[in-house]
């Protein structure tokens, strides 16, 4: 697989792929039960992993949204029969609101609150540096006037930084995972594949 089709799965992966269940419910409530959700989501992945620039992108939630109306929309232009009832349901379906859902929302605000109390644990030259550079968004040479240390100081410093949180991270990735697969008595959960 070549490079530039990795980075395009990764960020579909990672920007798109989360949304599937919110557009897939978007299109089972607009165009009933009957016709095939997942073709439409399917055939959406192939045309925004087509995208010239996925970088471009600001709202890839709106963006799928987008798309999968516009496959419906094409569809019914092909269809040789067409139930009025139909067309009527697609000319009256809402735009996706570019707002995140609540459940987002309270997601975002509990990952923020992770990450504020991991960086608390950090050593506090890395957390200083940190806070600095990515919450108030200093240039690397204003951190290290700030803080009387050398620019490569503050580097190492951001780079160790991210590298404890990854690993934090990481670890309570893990644990969680570890505790979601226990039963409650200590019994393991059986996988089901």
């Amino acid at each position: 697989m070549d490079e530039d089709r990795r980075k395009r799965l990764a960020w579909l992966a990672g920007h798109v792929f989360p949304h599937e269940g919110e557009v897939a419910g978007w299109l089972r409530r607009t165009l009933g039960p009957a016709d095939d959700v997942q073709d439409v989501i399917q055939e959406a992945y192939c045309r925004i992993c087509a995208a010239p620039d996925l970088d471009r992108i600001d709202n890839p939630r709106a963006y799928f949204f987008q798309i999968a109306r516009g496959i419906v929309i094409d569809q019914l232009r092909r269809a040789r029969v067409v139930r009025i009832e139909a067309v009527a349901d697609v000319e009256a379906m809402p735009q996706p609101d570019d707002q995140p859902s609540p459940e987002r929302i309270t997601s975002a605000r509990m990952e923020l609150q992770q990450v504020s109390r991991f960086m608390a644990n950090l050593p506090e030259r890395c957390r200083l540096v940190l806070e600095m550079r990515k919450i108030e968004g200093l240039p690397q040479k204003e951190i290290a006037r700030r803080l009387g240390v050398s620019e490569h100081v503050v580097e190492n410093e951001a780079a160790r930084g991210l590298r404890l949180l990854i690993e934090t991270f990481g670890a309570a990735r893990e644990t969680r995972d570890v505790v979601s697969r226990i039963r409650p008595g200590g019994r393991r959960a059986r996988r089901r594949d």
